[in-house]
Parts: C-alpha cells; structure tokens; sequence
C-alpha cells in the first residue's frame, strides 16, 4: 500500500487574481453551495508532510535543504504521536519567501490530517488533534455555511497575507480533493527573480512559540 502522497495543487477560486496560466482554477464554486465550510490565512511557506516516520516537502523525493532543519527536529519530537499510515500537512515557515513573517506562533502551521483509509479529517477532529501535538493552525477567516457574496467580500492586506484557502468543514477523501477544497491569491504573490531555496536563508519571527516549539533554535541553526 502506498503511504507516501503528494499534497495536490489546490485550484483557484474563479476570482483568485492570483493565479497563472500554469494553475488550475475552480469552473464552478457549485462544490460549496449548501455546504459548511472553514476560511483560513494562506501561509507563505513550504508545503510539508510529516507521517510517523518520515517527512518531506510537497515531492514525496524531496532532498535535504537546510531550511528543513527545524522542521525534521519538530518531527522528532512528535512523530510517536501520529499514528501509522496517518499524515499531518501543513507550512514550513522557517525561511523567509515572498512575505516576512515577525510574529509567528510557530514555524510550522499545519493545516489538515490524513487518516489510514486517506480521508482528509474535519476540521474539528483536526484541531482537536493538533491540539493533542501542540501545533498551531492558521488563523480562521470565516467558519460557517458557504455565502459566495460573503466570500467574495473577504478583504485581506495584501501587504502581509498571501490570500485564503476554503475547504469542506466535514471529511473528505483524497480523490476528492479539487471537489473540496480552493484558493484566493494575491496577484503578483512571487515577488523575487530568484527563487528562495537558492538565496541566503532569511529566518521569519516567532512571537509566542507552542510548546513543541520550545526546540532549541540554535541547534537547529548549527546544522545549516
């Protein structure tokens, strides 16, 4: 049985401006209507899993990169705690990307757990979880049934947020991923020539770290 899955590309809401030719966009927001549904803050990071026993960026073959450091340490100390065949995803926020983070909760925001039979849990039993393993989600937007008047007039600074995610508030299985979840992006989001795993390694802020990020940071640091 395959237990190693590559986080799908999340297509874009029709009026996501964001997105590129290379992007795929939702024809329709039918999938939402008369449905509950969860907005949370896009994170500007890297796309990463953790299972029990291993880790990787959103290619399951991913290789080391030294900005992963902090996150393989985080995995450490809470992998004995995700059951097997179980996945966490979430955002690497260690290195700095197209936006500069200076107070964060956490290097890690995590953002939906994968069961054994490859559900994508719902987001009360995902925070119930993470609540368990001490991580931190992105902030929530708007939690409720899906108003696309409401959604469209969701109102984010530019400045400092990369855009939202929606997704279904219930379970959903991994084959129905573009069914369940979309995306709203600023435009121009990559404002850098050169891409970040290729630059000096710029560290975000913390502001009040989790308690499974009390890792020591210098440590992690040491082994760039």
């Amino acid at each position: 049985m395959n237990t190693r899955y590559k986080y799908p590309r999340t297509p874009h809401l029709p009026w996501s401006p964001g997105a590129t030719k290379d992007d795929t966009r939702c024809v329709t927001t039918d999938i939402f209507v008369d449905k509950k549904i969860v907005i949370t803050e896009k994170m500007d990071g890297e796309n990463t899993t953790l299972y029990n026993d291993h880790t990787h960026a959103r290619s399951v073959d991913s290789r080391h990169h030294s900005s992963r450091n902090w996150i393989k340490r985080l995995h450490a100390a809470i992998a004995h705690e995700i059951p097997g065949n179980w996945r966490i995803c979430g955002e690497n926020l260690y290195a700095q990307h197209s936006i500069v983070y200076e107070q964060l909760s956490s290097y890690f925001y995590g953002f939906s757990i994968w069961n054994e039979e490859n559900f994508c849990l719902s987001w009360t039993e995902t925070m119930e979880w993470f609540e368990v393993l001490g991580l931190t989600a992105p902030p929530v937007i708007y939690r409720g049934l899906w108003d696309e008047k409401l959604v469209r007039s969701i109102n984010v600074d530019v400045n400092s947020v990369e855009g939202y995610v929606v997704r279904l508030e219930n379970k959903f299985h991994y084959g129905d991923f573009d069914k369940s979840v979309a995306k709203w992006v600023r435009g121009g989001h990559v404002q850098t020539d050169k891409h970040w795993m290729y630059s000096e390694i710029k560290t975000n802020g913390l502001a009040c770290p989790s308690k499974t990020d009390k890792i020591d940071k210098e440590k992690a640091d040491e082994s760039k």
